[in-house]
């Protein structure tokens, strides 16, 4: 099939600024984009084909889009997985698939798919209900502490909280829902598998992630992580097997805990870009972004590998700011070398809001960071 200045379509599930940075590549290849998004200000707006009003959780509205499109992919996981499963029966290629979306979407689906096929991660109980919790904590069937995570609709940190008393319970949603053993870790690790249709793989080297350690966001990536070259390889060989279980097309990040024995462990996967790979836009062969439409248009797969040192700020609305967006002091990072930031298109800012992002490249993956912690600390999204 000719993708390239043709009548092919892709259609794109999601008008965030996961979906803006893949137009970025689709723009670059002429590859024509549709977008299905609920909110008439996306950052996907400005630079798609076509661009739908609808709601993504809605039946009709995702699969009247698909009948549309060619190819259809998402920039997030909580689409209608039923519209998906019927468009794929009339032919149209969904990637990743409805089969693979269904598992993921769901946290304890996601936890028994890695027992199943015998993939590390932290024990775990499942519950229909938060309530049922209590119940289990009094016949001391479940002990503190352990992180409570819903089942679905959880994003940047939301639905998830550690549980250190009966106490931390209150208050929280009474839905289906996991307790999960809580790690002592060394590290949170990431990596990203890409995959196309034809079987080819390649991974991208590990990162590694220090989060807000109040809004439970990332706050840096690091790459390459400063681990030794041994834990790398165990990172990336589990990497690969979650891949080849899920047997999936497109990316896949797979974020990881490294227990103080050096174990590893699987967090939880997105089968999609993702945070942590942001910083491959600016320090990869290929980033992770034209990874992603060369996988799911089953096109050979781009170099992994990093050119330089990247790390990675989040840039989120400040605490105490909400209302139109102000980038103050952009103008300043903008003067150090090697950094390089990217503004979503979101207008209005709040607190912890996922704004835009930070790329600093330098030789030292050190320097790197210590130039990092200085952008972090000179730009602020506020309000007017």
């Amino acid at each position: 099939m000719n993708y390239f200045s043709s009548n092919f379509k892709l259609g794109i599930l999601g008008g965030g600024q996961l979906g803006k940075m893949l137009l970025y590549n689709t723009r670059k290849f002429d590859i024509c984009t549709c977008v299905l998004e609920a909110s008439e200000d996306a950052p996907c707006k400005i630079a798609c084909d076509e661009f739908h009003l609808g709601d993504l959780m809605d039946y009709d509205a995702v699969y009247n889009f698909g009948k549309q499109v060619d190819v259809l992919t998402f920039e997030i996981e909580n689409v209608n997985v039923d519209a998906l499963e019927t468009l794929e029966k009339q032919g149209v290629k969904v990637y990743p698939s409805s089969k693979t979306l269904r598992i993921i979407q769901n946290k304890a689906q996601q936890k028994l798919f890695y027992v199943d096929n015998e993939l590390p991660t932290a024990s775990f109980s499942r519950f229909a209900f938060t309530s049922e919790i209590k119940k289990v904590i009094k016949h001391d069937g479940l002990s503190f502490p352990f992180v409570w995570k819903a089942a679905q609709f959880g994003y940047d940190g939301q639905g998830v909280k550690i549980v250190k008393s009966i106490d931390d319970l209150e208050g929280l949603p009474n839905v289906e829902c996991i307790a999960e053993a809580l790690v002592p870790f060394k590290n949170e690790l990431s990596v990203i598998v890409a995959r196309n249709a034809s079987g080819e793989t390649k991974s991208y080297p590990v990162v590694e992630m220090e989060f807000h350690p109040e809004a439970n966001q990332v706050e840096y990536v690091i790459c390459p992580a400063r681990i030794s070259d041994s834990i790398a390889q165990k990172a990336k060989d589990v990497a690969l097997r979650t891949s080849e279980a899920f047997n999936h097309v497109g990316l896949l990040a797979v974020e990881m805990f490294r227990t103080p024995d050096d174990d590893i462990l699987i967090n939880e996967v997105a089968p999609r870009p993702h945070n942590s790979g942001h910083h491959t836009i600016e320090s990869s062969y290929t980033s992770q972004f034209e990874q992603h439409i060369r996988a799911i248009l089953n096109l050979p797969l781009g170099k992994t590998d990093s050119k330089v040192s990247g790390v990675m700020v989040n840039l989120v609305g400040a605490e105490g700011h909400k209302g139109n967006v102000v980038y103050e002091n952009i103008e300043r990072i903008m003067e150090m070398d090697g950094v390089t930031p990217h503004v979503y298109g979101k207008k209005q800012t709040r607190p912890f809001r996922k704004m835009g992002h930070v790329t600093i490249v330098n030789k030292d993956v050190n320097e790197a960071r210590r130039i990092a912690e200085e952008v972090k600390q000179t730009i602020r999204v506020i309000s007017e």
